[in-house]
């Protein structure tokens, strides 16, 4: 089969367009460090300008670097710990940089189906959605349309931490190469998934910091949206399979390993629900390696997405906004919120008229291709002995939303 047969791509060879892709990646470096400045440069705050890892997501049309513009950046490189997280939505417990990059790039979405429904005709003309012809109340990206992730440093996980230039002791290395692994609690580590249970108990196998049991590796949920797409289960209600097509990676990037690491966690996933696909990245990294930040990570991390005014600061010890402690606008609660309006502006029947909660794991659910998506890819990560894909807590996914 052709799909089987297709490995992960590399950008430094000459891509669609005749464009090359080192400088492909190059241009996309540039553009969200660019942003990265100018948001930074604007905002009152000293934190921002401090950080360890800068991901941030460019949107194109094709390849024409004319039409790029970047749609969401984060930083950090820290996980709330698990004492701290609470069952309200209204934390962000992984603050890691490509998690709430993503996560900022969903609000663009919702911003954008919002621009749709406006019921404006520049509206329309403006929104990156199109209604789908095929579907009632379902929408599309004009065609086209690429996101293109940016990360300064090679994503946490089996991608880093066997990467050939990272230094680090062989041993670990060779005996948990290609696992899954989870995030360690505050810290910056992780952990293998040496168990095909999911209820490991983590001081029996490892003396050191607690592990943040609801947070797979980034390497781990890169490979996710590769198969699920980037819209997230609830959206996913609304919008077709949104996936990356590239990736480039600053420092201790090695496009070869990365590929491997992903591929191997693609390779054996078969029978996905319509719509939905393997999607083999192109890989890119730089010509002139950055320098990695010498000290301490932070303990505020920030996000931004296309249409915000500024930098939002969130702290990593309580996966709140800095100074007032309040929500996040990309916590979970908020985009069930966003969520919710659209539904209610579409008169879906997703949401029952009469209800006057809405609870965030019924709604979850209920997107059944996407869970069917998700279940095939653990699946096959299991039946590949790479591990069981870490679960949160049921009372940390239960919360509601009033309608």
């Amino acid at each position: 089969m052709e799909e089987e047969q297709q490995q992960t791509k590399e950008m430094d060879v000459e891509q669609e367009g005749g464009v090359k892709g080192i400088f492909f990646a190059e241009s996309i470096y540039h553009l969200v460090r660019e942003k990265y400045s100018q948001l930074t440069d604007s905002s009152s705050s000293s934190s921002p300008g401090r950080h360890k890892v800068l991901a941030g997501i460019a949107m194109t049309r094709g390849f024409d670097l004319r039409s790029a513009q970047v749609v969401s950046l984060a930083t950090g490189t820290k996980c709330l710990d698990s004492d701290a997280a609470n069952e309200d939505g209204c934390t962000l417990r992984d603050c890691h940089a490509e998690v709430l990059s993503r996560r900022a790039l969903v609000r663009f979405f919702y911003s954008q189906l919002e621009l749709l429904l406006c019921k404006r005709p520049e509206g329309e003309d403006q929104s990156i959605f199109v209604p789908d012809k095929d579907s009632t109340h379902r929408f599309r990206l004009r065609e086209g349309i690429r996101f293109h992730m940016y990360i300064s440093l090679s994503p946490c996980g089996d991608a880093r931490i066997n990467c050939p230039y990272e230094m680090t002791p062989a041993y670990p290395i060779r005996r948990f190469s290609c696992q899954l692994r989870v995030k360690v609690n505050g810290g910056e580590g992780t952990l293998p998934v040496t168990s095909r249970r999911t209820n490991q108990n983590w001081a029996s196998v490892w003396p050191g910091p607690p592990v943040c049991m609801t947070s797979m590796s980034c390497t781990d949920k890169i490979a996710k949206w590769s198969v699920v797409g980037l819209q997230g289960a609830l959206l996913s209600h609304l919008v077709e399979p949104i996936y990356l097509h590239s990736l480039t990676v600053g420092m201790l990037s090695h496009t070869g390993h990365l590929g491997r690491t992903i591929t191997r966690r693609l390779a054996h996933i078969k029978n996905l629900p319509f719509l939905y696909r393997r999607q083999h990245l192109l890989l890119g990294c730089l010509s002139s390696r950055e320098v990695r930040p010498a000290g301490k990570a932070s303990n505020v991390s920030v996000n931004w997405s296309y249409g915000e005014q500024g930098l939002e600061e969130v702290s990593t010890t309580t996966g709140r906004t800095k100074e007032s402690g309040t929500p996040s606008r990309i916590c979970r609660s908020s985009l069930f919120g966003y969520w919710l309006r659209l539904e209610n502006k579409l008169n879906r029947p997703d949401v029952d008229p009469e209800a006057t909660t809405v609870t965030h794991p019924v709604s979850k659910m209920a997107a059944g291709c996407y869970q069917r998506a998700r279940q095939q890819f653990s699946n096959a990560l299991q039946d590949e002995g790479l591990g069981t894909w870490s679960r949160k807590p049921q009372k940390l996914g239960h919360f509601s939303v009033s309608v």
